[in-house]
């Protein structure tokens, strides 16, 4: 039995962030972690969705993936949220469901563990620095202990973002490619090193 619950709780529309949460989901379950992959409800009217053929193509290949609940955060030891950027900001799917917790944040069961985050824009300097600042500040608010991949490894020199993993997408033609993959394994390892090591009589 893994000594270590991570879910992995992101929203995406056209499939960039689906594939990043799948390559950190599975690089956690090879680090030791149980983890729980989920998404956030979509909120966007059919009609916008079937307008883009990417976007219709993402929901019905990750129609399999679980929606979100409350319980996959208390459940877990770390959280690992991801997000499109919006505006520079988180897209409003994850963002309502992170108002929902509301009730769980009052009673103080958002504290205490791991959190991070991942990103991806459609440009180079389109907002990924400060949607991850953004999912920061939630963090804060929760009383979780933020755990970013930083320069922490050699391949973070090549990804170059220590906020967390991120990836531009170029409007779909610049797929999740193997620097993002690596990045993504990197901090999936990390959050699953830092939470088994914030366990009573573990260490670092």
């Amino acid at each position: 039995m893994s000594d270590v619950k991570l879910s992995v709780i992101y929203y995406s529309s056209t499939g960039t962030i689906s594939a990043l949460a799948k390559e950190i989901a599975e690089a956690a379950e090879k680090a030791g972690a149980e983890v729980r992959l989920r998404k956030a409800a979509e909120l966007a009217p059919q009609a916008a969705i079937d307008s883009n053929e990417a976007w219709a193509a993402n929901v019905e290949a990750t129609k399999d993936v679980a929606e979100a609940t409350a319980d996959d955060v208390v459940w877990a030891d770390a959280v690992i949220f991801g997000s499109p950027t919006r505006y520079g900001n988180i897209a409003s799917q994850l963002k309502q469901f992170i108002d929902t917790l509301g009730p769980q944040w009052a009673q103080g069961q958002l504290a205490d563990k791991v959190y991070s985050g991942f990103a991806s824009s459609a440009t180079q300097h389109g907002g990924q620095e400060s949607t991850l600042l953004a999912l920061s500040n939630t963090f804060y608010h929760f009383g979780g202990i933020i755990v970013p991949p930083g320069y922490t490894d050699g391949s973070k020199f090549v990804d170059g973002n220590p906020y967390g993993t991120s990836h531009v997408d170029a409007q779909g033609n610049n797929p999740v490619d193997d620097t993002s993959r690596k990045a993504a394994q990197v901090q999936a390892e990390r959050v699953v090193r830092v939470a088994r090591a914030l366990k009573p009589g573990a260490s670092l």
